[in-house]
């Protein structure tokens, strides 16, 4: 009768150990994200700013404008040196259209005398005057024309100038690169800001990712694409199971960070390991623990 008693105990005993093994998960880890920091690119008084903590935006969404006022001074500043020089441009314009008048009246009073001089009607002193003149005209107008190219190259200097102006007005409006949820708000309305000062942070919680590590000896049960069991906290004594996929496997070996394992584990080398997990509604947070089994 003992015996067999013993043997009960000893059959218990197994049976809730190998129900503690099986709950056991091949890897443990904590959820992250891609946070994206939002800078200014612009320098000035931050004029509006929509950004609170925790609301949702979309890609190509403005969110604020830093003061534009003195940039579009300069703008009309330059675009009235433009008109400037448009107005030297079509006097020089005008000017040579007087010397091609000129010229033409030149060529044809040299053709004339030309024929004149064969019939002894006119002198060579006379032909070599009118010569001279149309060669003084041809020179005018190169000289003019000379002139228009270096007008041409201030305009389109002013032009780029412009540009640039324009480019930093463009700047002074804050768009959004992504889209998210933003984690934190760095700046208020009417503070003084200078490019690249953070104005706030944002991320895309719809898919998380589940950092891990695994020993070598786990390494060749992980590969990437791989469908996988994620494992969350649904309650103090439940888990809820989702599905994840591995995007991202470490090349190198690296030491057990010491917020993940026993301190005997610390010495340990293990492989990163990064599982993407869908995210529709919000259940995982940053941070928050999970577990996977491969």
């Amino acid at each position: 009768m003992e015996l067999k008693s013993t043997t009960i105990v000893l059959g218990l005993g197994l049976f809730f150990t190998s129900c503690n093994q099986a709950e056991i998960s091949d890897a443990y880890g904590q959820f992250e994200v891609n946070e994206v920091r939002v800078s200014a690119e612009a320098s000035g008084i931050l004029k509006s700013f929509i950004i609170k903590e925790g609301m949702h935006l979309s890609v190509g969404e403005e969110v604020g404008l830093v003061d534009t006022t003195q940039l579009s001074l300069r703008k009309k500043e330059l675009q009235s040196s433009v008109q400037s020089i448009r107005t030297n441009i079509a006097k020089l314009d005008a000017q040579a259209d007087v010397f091609r008048e000129q010229l033409t009246t030149t060529k044809r009073d040299l053709d004339r005398y030309t024929n004149l001089k064969e019939d002894n009607a006119a002198t060579q002193q006379q032909i070599d005057q009118i010569r001279g003149q149309f060669n003084v005209l041809e020179k005018q107008i190169a000289s003019v024309e000379v002139q228009k190219q270096s007008v041409y190259a201030e305009l389109e200097t002013m032009k780029a100038r412009i540009a640039q102006v324009e480019d930093q007005i463009q700047k002074a409006h804050l768009i959004n690169p992504v889209n998210g949820v933003v984690l934190s708000s760095f700046v208020e309305t009417n503070e003084l800001v200078s490019a690249g000062k953070p104005l706030y942070e944002i991320a895309d919680l719809s898919e998380m990712e589940l950092r891990v590590y695994v020993s070598g000896a786990q390494l060749p049960q992980v590969k990437l694409g791989q469908s996988v069991e994620v494992l969350i906290d649904k309650n103090a004594d439940e888990n809820e199971r989702l599905n994840g996929e591995v995007s991202w496997v470490a090349s190198e070996a690296e030491f057990t960070p010491r917020m993940i394992q026993t301190k005997e584990e610390r010495v340990t080398q293990v492989y990163a390991v990064k599982i993407r997990v869908p995210n529709p509604d919000g259940k995982l947070k940053i941070g928050m623990p999970g577990e996977v089994n491969f």
